[in-house]
């Protein structure tokens, strides 16, 4: 049977796109998981608009310009500051329940915005909130869900998607399913790294997908690294949200010094590059695999009500925030490359769109401004929607200004390369492709893994398929970081520590 639509994945990208589409005919959406497994309900920071007094679309603009270091798409960032109210009006209306102060949406400060623009509900819950919010009304709806089904190759005819190929994780049997859109919206790749703040089902199958299929992939050299995830023994990498130091946390070394303002004018709310990098120096120099976030100096009644899930999460751990210093490290963070799309979430091939953190639609640039991810999923969701309603399917435009195409290179197959595992993939790409990188690192990740995507054996089940989408995703990193010689926002090269001119473009592969 077919579909006006099916939508691969479940997060908040997913789940908002669903939701608009059942009004325009019917849809499937497929995961991997279950459909509350998803990165979204991680995110605590929250979701930005220009909804304030003191506020505007313009400001918004500015700074979204600033953080992406002269690769974000202007047109684009336009439509994601100027829409932004009005889709922050949407999730009112279908029930998030942002957080308020006398009557009005509460909001607060993070990084690199010039004034309190973030909207958050339940403290730092806020993408936790979003998510139920959402996945409750898909519940509630007409809306076929299949769950543990991984989406494996799509079907694409003259150019046109068909329709796809899903692995059925729980019997091993494939089926072809037809649609006459497909959106994916699968999250990103985090567990391409070591330390990472992304939940398990982050593993890059977007991505894959949408290569195999014959679309674009843009900006993969930019992945971002959150500075500030918890550090301790035998816990998995915990976000502890930016907005922390929004609300005037101190960052400190294993020795109680303050020592951001050694490395940046900005201090604590420098952008998260700058920060990132800077504390991976400090740890370096006084021999720590740490550092600390102190709040202890802030109200306790402030830490326990804007932060109810970092606190409750750490004493958990045995830690309480309120009185003891917070051990925190850098993480793989957020994808900001992805299936390069146009303004209306469409790829190369007609028929095929792409939403969320999977999609590169050109508004974060080379860095991106905090609490942008959510509001972007929201805002081109819609206009996915908006174009799907008013057209037959035929081959889109693209454009997002100077570009260097490539594909992936052949590169010299070592024999001496450990076997291929998650946690071979994920130490290689933490030690070679992470926060600071070099020609001579890169080259070598990108051999290894190059020989390991030519030894894996065909995938059968769902682990075999993402440690093949992660060994693809991680070569595409590789391979623009190598190909990019310059530092520019989350990519930085030892080797090339400025930024040129004559590299303000973007890296695009393709398959062929």
């Amino acid at each position: 049977m077919g579909y006006d639509y099916i939508i691969v994945g479940s997060g908040i990208a997913g789940l908002y796109t669903a939701l608009l589409a059942k009004e325009q005919g019917s849809v499937l959406v497929i995961t991997k998981g279950s459909i509350d497994d998803c990165n979204t309900k991680h995110a605590q920071g929250g979701i930005a608009a220009a909804i304030g007094r003191s506020d505007s679309p313009e400001l918004h603009f500015q700074d979204t310009i600033a953080a992406g270091d002269g690769l974000c798409d202007e047109e684009a960032v336009r439509i994601l500051v100027n829409e932004a109210p009005t889709r922050i009006a949407d999730l009112v209306n279908l029930g998030v329940p942002f957080d308020t102060v006398n009557g009005e949406i509460a909001l607060t400060m993070e990084a690199a915005h010039s004034v309190s623009r973030i909207l958050h509900a339940g403290g730092d819950a806020t993408g936790e909130h979003i998510e139920v919010t959402l996945s409750n009304q898909v519940r509630a709806s007409k809306i076929q869900v299949l769950e543990d089904c991984l989406a494996t190759e799509i079907l694409v005819d003259k150019g046109t998607v068909k329709g796809l190929k899903a692995l059925d994780c729980r019997t091993g049997s494939i089926e072809e399913l037809e649609c006459r859109f497909l959106i994916l919206a699968t999250g990103g790749a985090g567990q391409l790294f070591k330390f990472n703040t992304n939940s398990d089902i982050a593993t890059g199958d977007g991505i894959a997908l949408a290569l195999k299929a014959g679309a674009e992939i843009t900006d993969m050299e930019f992945f971002q690294f959150h500075p500030t995830a918890l550090r301790l023994p035998g816990v998995t990498p915990f976000l502890i949200s930016e907005a922390v130091r929004g609300e005037g946390g101190i960052l400190r070394n294993v020795d109680g010094y303050h020592f951001v303002l050694d490395y940046t004018p900005q201090g604590d709310l420098a952008p998260r590059d700058v920060v990132t990098r800077s504390i991976l120096y400090e740890m370096k120099k006084t021999g720590s695999d740490r550092a600390f976030i102190d709040v202890t100096h802030l109200p306790p009644t402030i830490i326990t009500t804007r932060f109810p899930q970092i606190y409750r999460f750490c004493l958990d751990h045995g830690l309480d925030i309120t009185k003891g210093l917070i051990p925190v490290a850098p993480a793989a963070h957020y994808m900001m490359g992805g299936i390069r799309t146009n303004s209306w979430g469409e790829t190369n091939i007609a028929g095929l769109f792409a939403a969320g953190e999977t999609a590169c639609t050109g508004v974060h640039g080379a860095n991106r401004l905090a609490s942008n991810s959510m509001l972007e999923v929201v805002v081109f969701s819609k206009r996915i929607l908006e174009k799907t309603g008013r057209q037959a399917k035929r081959a889109p435009t693209i454009s997002q200004g100077t570009e260097v195409r490539s594909s992936l290179s052949q590169r010299r197959l070592s024999e001496t390369v450990p076997a291929p595992s998650l946690s071979a993939l994920q130490q290689l790409a933490w030690d070679k492709v992470g926060i600071i990188r070099d020609k001579g690192s890169l080259i070598e990740a990108a051999d290894i893994l190059a020989a390991w995507q030519k030894s894996l054996p065909q995938p059968t089940d769902r682990p075999s398929y993402e440690l093949n989408n992660l060994v693809l995703s991680g070569r595409l990193v590789t391979e623009a970081a190598l190909i990019r010689e310059e530092s520019r926002g989350a990519h930085f090269r030892s080797d090339f520590p400025q930024s040129f001119p004559q590299w303000q473009r973007h890296i695009v592969f393709t398959a062929k």
